[in-house]
């Protein structure tokens, strides 16, 4: 079977079930497995947001979106040189990769139009679910099993051991700054696994933006930094645009340094496999003394600012 896949998550969940060998092409975002960045990239962002900031990169989006342009090239003459049996890609988001009503545009000029599957989950059974359906439409349903059975029995580990946890801090999960989002979709749900209450947000629904004001009412007892796609370091070095906002230092999270930084990236952005070691972090920031593991600085920053 050929295989491409438009979509981070996707091209991990692949990896995870031993496809990387009919994985045929991917897109510019797909990083991991590191592997995967040897695959040909079969389309291309139109914005550059390593090199723009938090508002250009949200003002670009705007005006794509308002002039019905997608963010997202695909290449028809590499998708039709790849050949592939099957398209992996995602209706959920226009900002995070290629469209589902673009890949399906230009798959239907191929000579040999692959099937083009979308993958939209807005909670954690979702992901679990997607995962199960890139499973049997490669022939890998009872890998997929397993991989899923294994992530649940993961999560279901962590919450045994917060449920014991008499302190359920409220929690804060930002994923942009400038202009304010909050952290949607399956966020709140991995926070209250991990032994936390989120307040800003509602497991399921979509990231909306929220004004500051929001944040200062709910008073969180932690803060999770998590701009959309971005790296421990990105966050950390656009943190300025929250510190200079009126009340900052008032926030319970910031008087008690519990502000932190993540690889949203890795572990919060994209709805694959890694989505449980995001439950972890977020178990070992709320609970550092029930999940004493040990992450990297590239994982997670404490921030005293």
């Amino acid at each position: 079977m050929r295989i491409v896949s438009l979509v981070p998550s996707a091209t991990e969940t692949l990896f995870a079930l031993g496809l990387q060998d009919e994985v045929v092409g991917v897109s510019p975002e797909c990083d991991f497995p590191p592997a995967a960045r040897d695959k040909p990239v079969l389309s291309r962002n139109t914005i550059q947001p390593e090199t723009m900031s938090q508002a250009a990169i949200d003002g670009k989006v705007a005006e794509h979106l308002r002039d019905g342009g997608s963010l997202y090239h695909v290449d028809a003459r590499l998708l039709e040189e790849a050949a592939a049996d099957v398209i992996f890609t995602q209706g959920l988001c226009e900002v995070c990769a290629a469209s589902i009503e673009d890949v399906k545009s230009v798959a239907s000029k191929l000579a040999r139009p692959p099937e083009v599957i979308s993958l939209d989950p807005t909670d954690l059974h979702g992901v679990f679910a997607s995962i199960e359906l890139v499973g049997r439409s490669t022939g890998r349903e009872a890998e997929a099993q397993r991989l899923v059975a294994s992530l649940r029995a993961r999560l279901d580990a962590v919450e045994s051991v917060s449920d014991d946890v008499d302190d359920v801090p409220t929690v804060g999960c930002l994923e942009w700054y400038d202009p304010l989002f909050n952290a949607g979709h399956w966020v709140p749900q991995m926070v209250e696994i991990a032994g936390g209450a989120d307040v800003l947000a509602v497991s399921g629904k979509p990231s909306v933006r929220i004004e500051w004001r929001d944040v200062l009412i709910a008073a969180p007892q932690v803060l999770a930094l998590m701009p959309c796609g971005f790296s421990v370091d990105r966050a950390v070095s656009d943190v300025s645009l929250l510190t200079r906002l009126p009340g900052w230092r008032d926030l319970p999270a910031v008087r008690k340094e519990n502000v932190f930084a993540v690889d949203a990236s890795s572990y919060f952005s994209r709805p694959g496999p890694r989505l449980a070691d995001g439950v972890e972090l977020l178990a070992h920031i709320l609970h550092p003394e029930s999940f004493p593991k040990v992450w990297p600085k590239t994982a997670v920053q404490r921030l005293a600012v």
